[in-house]
């Protein structure tokens, strides 16, 4: 046994080998005196992969090689798959643990041909679970589904509130005109411009100021209701007002014959049955003839230039309300806060669109006690609440002093049953905080 190759492995060189498989034919040679195969037979059954799948090497592996290297690469016989090559190109990275590769096993006879001793049936090693996809695959894999599905909870958690489409429940009503509502609406917004006053007229009228326009649509608010005119008549009425008043000059004993005038030109424009002047003259006290109030009719309609059709708060309104879904009783908040804005001067400086936006916002914060205002209400009314805020603060202060002074005709007209004791609701105190 002292001169045997087997207690001197690192010693053994290709002529050991060469004379080992002279020894027999499919068989190994036994040592004297005992039952072990010698490990360069041995090794010469194990399959050396290259470190590429370009190269090839068919010499067998030295018993150094066999005892040093506990997993044997990859065998070269297996179909290159992109999973196959990615493992390949891994490999120079990190080291397989060995747990994760295992053997391969061969189940057919050891050829004693040189020729034969690297072949490996395919089919077998395919067959073979022996060769298993590393753990650190199979945890990145894993780690990367796990990171797309909270990309899609994220995604569903950001994601915007959906506007809502206003008119999808009137596509069969004609008289809501869906095919061209937003045109419409996008050409009053246009038009406004044109029935919007300077905040300043008042600086040329030299016998009258804004207190006393005040107690005029104050006192044409309660000839309105108790004549049971349409809204629109109202908020009609006091625009011809403005737009005449800014370009005429009037004494002060006139001023309630423009108002009566004005009133009666908004009715003929509106109203289906109206009144006759014998009633406007006798509501104001019979301050004025007949006379006097066709004469002011035509220079009113003269000075307009009969141009009579122009976009309202209250044709704001009915779309805004619309858009914010609102019940009956946002409805008449909405009216009752715009309203308390027709007798104050300094919102004049306000168009018509946002104040009826404005007013719409206040009275959701009104009821909710919380600000609200929803991406619908922002698309449909083209106002952020941002833009909504200065405006909504005075109507907030009109609100709380509506019940007081000497202008308190919308109060007493929104205190009624018919129009849901809107007045009862608590003002939105909180929007006139410091961080509002």
């Amino acid at each position: 046994m002292a001169g045997s190759d087997e207690n001197y492995p690192g010693v053994i060189g290709p002529g050991n080998v060469q004379g080992v498989l002279r020894g027999g034919v499919g068989k190994f040679p036994v040592a004297t005196g005992t039952n072990r195969r010698a490990l360069s037979n041995i090794n010469r059954n194990i399959i050396g992969g290259p470190p590429y799948p370009c190269a090839v090497n068919k010499r067998g592996l030295s018993e150094r090689e066999g005892i040093c290297i506990k997993n044997p690469p990859i065998p070269v016989h297996r179909p290159i798959t992109r999973k196959f090559a990615a493992q390949l190109a891994n490999k120079q990275q990190q080291q397989y643990k060995p747990e994760e590769i295992k053997k391969p096993v061969l189940s057919e006879p050891i050829s004693s041909e040189p020729e034969d001793c690297n072949i490996i049936d395919v089919e077998d090693y395919k067959s073979s679970n022996d060769f298993a996809v590393p753990m650190y695959v199979q945890h990145t894999e894993a780690m990367l589904e796990e990171i797309d599905r909270m990309d899609e909870v994220e995604m569903e958690d950001v994601e915007e509130e959906p506007i809502m489409d206003i008119d999808g429940c009137d596509k069969k009503n004609p008289l809501a005109v869906v095919e061209y509502v937003d045109d419409l609406y996008n050409f009053y917004k246009k038009a406004e411009i044109s029935g919007f006053v300077a905040s300043n007229y008042m600086e040329q009228q030299f016998d009258i100021n804004e207190r006393m326009r005040g107690i005029l649509i104050d006192w044409l608010i309660e000839v309105h209701y108790k004549f049971e005119l349409m809204e629109e008549t109202l908020y009609l009425t006091v625009n011809l007002i403005d737009r005449f008043l800014a370009v005429q000059p009037v004494a002060r004993k006139k001023l309630q014959l423009v108002g009566v005038t004005a009133m009666l030109l908004a009715c003929k424009y509106e109203e289906v049955s109206v009144p006759v002047v014998e009633d406007l003259i006798l509501i104001s006290d019979k301050a004025y003839s007949r006379k006097e109030v066709l004469d002011m009719e035509k220079l009113m309609v003269n000075t307009l230039q009969f141009n009579l059709s122009v976009p309202t708060p209250y044709v704001f309104m009915r779309r805004f309300l619309k858009a914010s879904q609102c019940d009956t009783k946002l409805e008449l908040l909405s009216f009752f806060i715009v309203e308390l804005c027709l007798v104050e001067y300094d919102m004049l400086k306000f168009p018509p669109s946002l104040l009826a936006a404005a007013a719409i916002y206040t009275a959701q914060c009104t009821l909710s006690g919380t600000k609200q205002w929803s991406k619908t209400n922002e698309y449909y009314t083209s106002y952020s609440e941002e833009q909504l805020r200065e405006c909504s603060r005075l109507m907030v202060n009109f609100h709380r002093n509506s019940g007081t002074g000497k202008l308190t005709g919308v109060h007493r007209k929104y205190s009624t049953s018919k129009f849901g004791y809107a007045v009862k609701n608590e003002p939105a105190n909180f929007l006139l905080e410091a961080q509002f």
